[in-house]
C-alpha cells in the first residue's frame, strides 16, 4: 500500500513540476522596439512567463501588475496615454525583466486585404523616390506575415517595428503610406505617430479573414465552415481530394502528377487530348481555382519562309511565379518573377518555315498562377512582322502543388486565424481595407459578408464605432472585354458600395486609376490620399467633401432619363468633353451605351434605339475606366445602377 502512495505522489508532483515548469517573461511578438501604440485609448499588454509568477509593467509613468495564469499567460491594462513619446516599456517578474525601448504613442492603422493593399512602397509609381527621401522617423510599419491556421493563434510571427528612414521604407504598403503621409500633413496631425500594421496577403479571398464563429452564423459560409478540418492530417486528405475533383474535370484522362513530362516540350509530341487555357489570362478565372504547381502550355504556329527567317524575339507578357520558355524544343529562356515581362531572343535557325511549337513550363508557387498581363505584349517578333500569339493554348496540369499546411485560401477564417486574431487586444485608429479581386465571381454574396466582416472585426477589437475605409475597386481587364449586360467586377464595386450602410464608413472610388492590363496598377499614392482625405472627414464633417458625386435619384422623362446628383458643378475629364460611361435599357432589359450631357446637378442620358428608358448603369463593367464623370476636386463619380434586376454573380457561394 506504501509503495502505490509513493507512486501517486511521485506521479503528482511530476505534474505539478509540469504545470508550473518555468517560462522566459516575454511580451507576444507584435510588441517590440519602435512600436506605435494607440493614444487615448486603454493600453492592453500581454506575453507570457512562469504560472502562477507575479509581473509588474511600467510605461510612461502608468503602472500595473498581473498574475501569470496556468497557461502561462497574462495580461495587463494601462490607463490612456496621450500621443508623444519616446517611451520605455519595462516588465519584471522576480529577476526576470524585458525592456522595449523607443514606444510612441500615435495612431495605429490596420491595413487589410489582398496584393493591392500589401503592394510595396518601392513597386509603386514613384516609390524609388519616395523610400529614398523616407526620412519620417514618426511613421512605422509593421508587416505580419502570412500564417494560415486552422485554429486561432495567440501570437503572430516575429516580425519588426520598422521606422521610415531612407532605404528602410520599401516594403511598407504603399497605400498605407501615402494614406499616412497625407494624414500627418493635416492640420493638427504634426507630431503625431502612425504605426501601419499590414495584414494582407496575395489574391486572398474574403472568407479567410472572417472570424470562425461570425461565418458559423453566416447562412452562406455555414456549411463550408463545418466542412473544414480540425486537423492538418485531415487538411492534406481532403486537399488531395479537391485536387482530384478539380483536375478530374479540367483534363478527364489525364494522369498526374507526370514524373517525366520533358517530352511536353518537344515540337513532335501529341497535344490534342489537353483542353484549353486563354493566354494571357491567370488560370484561377479558368476552371482552376487555388491550384498552385506545375502548368505545361503549347502553342502551334504556322510560319511563312519569310517569318521563319532570320533571328526573332519571343514575348509572353509576364508569368506568375516561373517559366522554362522551348521553341522547337530548344530552351529559350525562363526566370522566376511573378510582375517581370517575359523577353527571349531566338537565334537564326532556331524557326521554320511550317509548324513550329512554343512551349511554356509554369510553376505557380502560390497566389495567382499563368500568364497574365497585355495581351499585345504576347507574340513572336519575326524579320517579316509580328506573329500574336494570345488567344487559346493547350494545357496540361503535370504537377500540382499538394502542401502539407493550409494557404489562406483552402478554407473559411484561415489568415484570420493566423493573422488577425492575435492582434486582439489592441486598440486601433482605424481600418484600411483594400481587397475584392478574387470575389469578383461571388459579388453578389460580398455584399452581405462583407458588412458582417466589418461589424464583427469592430467587436473583435472592441470599438463598435471603430473607423472602416476601403477602396473600391479599380478598372481592369482589357477593354474589349467589357460587357455592359453583366460584369462582376462591376457587382463587385456594387457590394462594397452597399456597405457604406454602416456608420463610420467610408470608400475611395478609383476607377480613374487602373491599369487594363495589370491587376496593380502603381499609383497608389491616388488611392492612399484618397483614403486619407475620407479619414480626415469622418474626424471632423467640417473638411471638405471627400467624395465624388453620387446618384440621388432618376426618373424617366420621355426618351430620357433624368439623373440627378447629390451635388452640383458636375464635369468631365477631360475638360468640357461629353460625359461617357453611361447606359440604358428598356423593358427588354438590353443596355445599350448613351449619349449623355451635364445640366448643373442633373445628367441627361438616352439612346435612340431605347425609345422608352427604364433603367441606366454608370461604370457597370469590368474596366470603366472611360467613365468620365467627376466632381470640380476631381474625385470620380460612384458607379451604379438602377435596376434591380438578377445579378449575374447571385447564388455563387465560396467553395474551397
Amino acid at each position: 500500500m506504501w509503495r502505490w502512495i509513493f507512486v501517486w505522489l511521485s506521479s503528482w508532483c511530476s505534474v505539478q513540476a509540469v504545470a508550473a515548469a518555468p517560462e522566459a517573461l516575454s511580451l507576444a511578438p507584435l510588441f517590440g522596439e519602435h512600436m506605435v501604440l494607440q493614444r487615448d485609448q486603454p493600453l492592453q499588454l500581454w506575453g507570457r512567463g512562469t504560472p502562477g509568477a507575479e509581473l509588474r509593467l511600467a510605461l510612461a509613468g502608468r503602472e500595473g501588475r498581473a498574475r501569470v495564469d496556468a497557461q502561462g499567460r497574462w495580461r495587463v491594462t494601462l490607463r490612456p496615454l496621450p500621443a508623444g513619446g519616446p517611451h520605455e516599456l519595462v516588465v519584471r517578474s522576480g529577476s526576470s525583466s524585458v525592456r522595449l525601448a523607443d514606444l510612441w504613442m500615435g495612431d495605429v492603422w490596420l491595413c487589410g486585404g489582398q496584393s493591392n493593399m500589401a503592394w510595396p512602397l518601392s513597386l509603386s509609381q514613384g516609390g524609388a523616390d519616395e523610400v529614398a527621401r523616407s526620412d519620417v522617423p514618426l511613421l512605422r510599419h509593421l508587416r505580419v506575415a502570412e500564417h494560415a491556421a486552422l485554429q486561432p493563434q495567440d501570437d503572430i510571427p516575429p516580425a519588426p517595428w520598422v521606422v521610415a528612414r531612407p532605404g528602410a521604407s520599401g516594403d511598407f504598403t504603399a497605400v498605407g503610406w501615402y494614406f499616412a503621409r497625407r494624414l500627418q500633413a493635416a492640420p493638427g496631425m504634426a507630431g503625431v505617430p502612425i504605426g501601419l500594421i499590414n495584414v494582407a496577403w496575395n489574391a486572398s479571398h474574403l472568407e479567410t479573414w472572417v472570424r470562425h464563429d461570425a461565418a458559423l452564423s453566416d447562412p452562406d459560409l455555414a456549411a463550408a465552415v463545418r466542412r473544414m478540418p480540425a486537423s492538418e492530417a485531415e487538411f492534406g486528405a481532403l486537399l488531395k481530394q479537391r485536387i482530384e475533383g478539380l483536375l478530374a474535370r479540367f483534363q478527364p484522362g489525364l494522369a498526374w502528377p507526370v514524373a517525366d513530362a520533358d517530352g511536353f516540350a518537344a515540337g513532335a509530341y501529341d497535344d490534342s487530348a489537353w483542353p484549353t487555357l486563354e493566354v494571357p489570362r491567370l488560370w484561377e478565372e479558368q476552371g482552376l481555382p487555388g491550384l498552385d504547381g506545375v502548368v505545361w502550355f503549347r502553342k502551334t504556329v504556322v510560319l511563312s519562309a519569310a517569318q521563319a527567317d532570320g533571328s526573332a524575339v519571343l514575348q509572353l507578357a509576364k508569368v506568375d511565379d516561373c517559366d522554362d520558355s522551348y521553341v522547337n524544343g530548344q530552351r529559350v529562356g525562363g526566370q522566376c518573377q511573378w510582375d517581370a515581362p517575359r523577353r527571349y531572343e531566338l537565334r537564326a535557325g532556331l524557326l521554320k518555315e511550317g509548324r513550329n511549337v512554343i512551349a511554356v513550363r509554369v510553376n505557380d508557387t502560390g497566389g495567382g498562377g499563368g500568364f497574365h498581363g497585355d495581351a499585345a505584349l504576347v507574340r513572336l517578333d519575326t524579320a517579316a512582322g509580328p506573329v500574336p500569339l494570345a488567344g487559346p493554348w493547350k494545357a496540361r496540369v503535370a504537377a500540382p502543388l499538394l502542401q502539407a499546411t493550409p494557404t489562406a485560401n483552402d478554407g473559411v477564417s484561415l489568415a484570420h486565424n493566423g493573422m488577425v486574431h492575435p492582434l486582439h487586444g489592441l486598440k486601433l485608429r482605424g481600418v484600411l481595407w483594400y481587397q475584392g479581386e478574387s470575389n469578383t465571381g461571388r459579388a453578389a454574396a460580398y455584399a452581405g459578408q462583407f458588412q458582417r466582416l466589418i461589424t464583427d472585426w469592430r467587436a473583435q477589437f472592441g470599438q463598435p464605432a471603430l473607423p472602416f475605409l476601403f477602396v473600391q475597386l479599380s478598372s481592369v481587364q482589357p477593354l474589349a472585354r467589357n460587357d455592359w449586360q453583366q460584369s462582376g467586377w462591376a457587382e463587385l464595386r456594387d457590394a462594397q458600395r452597399q456597405a457604406l450602410v454602416l456608420p463610420n464608413t467610408a470608400m475611395a472610388v478609383t476607377l480613374d486609376v487602373g491599369d487594363e492590363n495589370d491587376i496593380h496598377p502603381r499609383d497608389k499614392r491616388t488611392v492612399g490620399e484618397r483614403l486619407a482625405l475620407q479619414a480626415l472627414h469622418l474626424a471632423d464633417p467640417r473638411q471638405p467633401a471627400s467624395r465624388g458625386p453620387v446618384l440621388a435619384s432618376a426618373r424617366a422623362d420621355g426618351t430620357r432619363m433624368v439623373l440627378t446628383f447629390d451635388l452640383s458643378g458636375l464635369v468631365t475629364h477631360p475638360a468640357g468633353a461629353p460625359p461617357t460611361g453611361f447606359a440604358v435599357a428598356g423593358a427588354d432589359r438590353v443596355f445599350r451605351p448613351a449619349t449623355a450631357r451635364i445640366d448643373g446637378a442633373r445628367v441627361i442620358v438616352s439612346h435612340p434605339d431605347v425609345p422608352q428608358p427604364v433603367a441606366v448603369r454608370y461604370g457597370w463593367l469590368d474596366n470603366p475606366s472611360q467613365s468620365n464623370l467627376f466632381d470640380a476636386a476631381g474625385l470620380p463619380a460612384t458607379p451604379f445602377r438602377t435596376d434591380t434586376w438578377p445579378l449575374s454573380t447571385a447564388g455563387v457561394r465560396f467553395e474551397p
